[in-house]
This record gives structure tokens, C-alpha cells and sequence, in this order.
């Protein structure tokens, strides 16, 4: 007897690839949920890969220059070796920020890796192991992945935002006198005590 298998949609991506411990883990690529059940996606090993709009998250475009480009993540559920329940995020994108130096706009390629030890309430952050950021789960155990995404994405972002190519424009010309009370600014109280 022939057992009829399910077809997978189109829009999903289905592949199986190890993880830390070398046992094979489901990972779909997919348009990421709204929401999911934080527990069940740890008790599951739930695995999602894909790309996320950049303009899909209003709080980063606030601060970018252009809502233009994507970010592509891979975002893993389960417990870590001590049996910590944590969310593995790996996210590239690339933003468009303005240089404060140059007041010049420039593209800066975000590459952030986390591990988030998710907790129930603020008093079990410090039984988190090293190395594992807190990721507080409310009481009705829903998380939705693309804030989750945003919020890392916001703190890898540099407070003052500096082109590494950027230069700043041509000081203009000054003239010799000028040059000369720059290069000794006590020269005026030299000539008074002189008198």
C-alpha cells in the first residue's frame, strides 16, 4: 500500500541541516510568522531561514537613512548544553545610515550572531550561562521573530554612525596672519608685555 505524502507549498522551503551536535534539524525557509509560541518552537527545534525586508521594520527605518535592502537571518530553537531554552539568531543586512562626519549617507554591512537565553521573568537572567543574552517571553508565551530580529539589528547599530571612507571637505585657505595667531595663540600677550 502506497501512503500519500503531503505536498509542501510552493512559498515553503523544507531542508534538513545538522546542528551544533551534528544531528539533522528541520529548517524552513519561509515568510517569517507573526507570532509563535516561544516553548513550542524550543520543545520542536524549530529552525527558520530567510530574508526579511528591511522595510518591514518601522523602528530601524526611523534611524536609517534609506529603507532600502533585506536581511537575511537564521533563527534556531532549542536548549543549549546546560538545558537552557535559547533562540541561536544570525542576521546580515546591510544599512544605509547617515555619516556624522560628512553628513553623507553610506552603506554599512550589519553582521550579528547571538545567542538569546529566553526567560519567563527578569530574576532568571542571572542563571543564564555566559555568552547567552536575556530574551524576556511574556506570560502568554508568544514571540514575534521579526521584533526579535529588529530589536538586534537596532543594538548593532554604532551610536555615531562614521564612514569609514568618508573625508571631510577642504578646510578653506586662511591667510598668513592668521596661520601665525593659530600657531601662537600667545603671541598677542608677548607684544604686551613688550610695551
Amino acid at each position: 500500500m502506497r501512503r500519500h505524502q503531503a505536498k509542501v507549498p510552493l512559498a515553503w522551503h523544507v531542508f534538513d541541516a545538522p546542528d551544533e551536535t551534528g544531528r539533522m534539524r528541520r529548517i524552513m525557509s519561509v515568510s517569517l510568522p507573526e507570532s509563535v509560541d516561544a516553548w513550542r518552537m524550543v520543545s520542536a527545534r524549530r529552525a527558520f531561514a530567510g530574508e526579511l525586508p528591511i522595510s518591514a521594520m518601522p523602528r530601524l527605518c526611523e534611524v536609517l537613512a534609506d529603507r532600502a535592502g533585506v536581511a537575511q537571518y537564521e533563527m534556531a530553537f532549542g536548549r543549549d548544553e546546560l538545558g537552557t531554552a535559547c533562540l541561536d539568531l544570525k542576521v546580515r543586512a546591510p544599512v544605509t545610515l547617515l555619516c556624522q562626519r560628512t553628513l553623507e549617507p553610506f552603506v554599512l554591512p550589519l553582521a550579528v550572531e547571538v545567542r538569546l537565553g529566553m526567560i519567563r521573568a527578569e530574576n532568571e537572567e542571572a542563571g543564564l550561562p555566559p555568552g547567552c543574552e536575556p530574551l524576556l517571553i511574556g506570560a502568554d508565551a508568544r514571540l514575534k521573530p521579526a521584533e526579535v530580529i529588529e530589536d538586534e539589528l537596532l543594538l548593532a547599530l554604532p551610536l555615531v554612525p562614521m564612514d569609514p571612507q568618508g573625508a571631510l571637505p577642504a578646510a578653506e585657505a586662511t591667510s598668513p596672519d592668521e596661520d601665525e595667531a593659530v600657531a601662537n595663540p600667545f603671541a598677542i600677550l608677548r607684544e604686551l608685555k613688550r610695551s
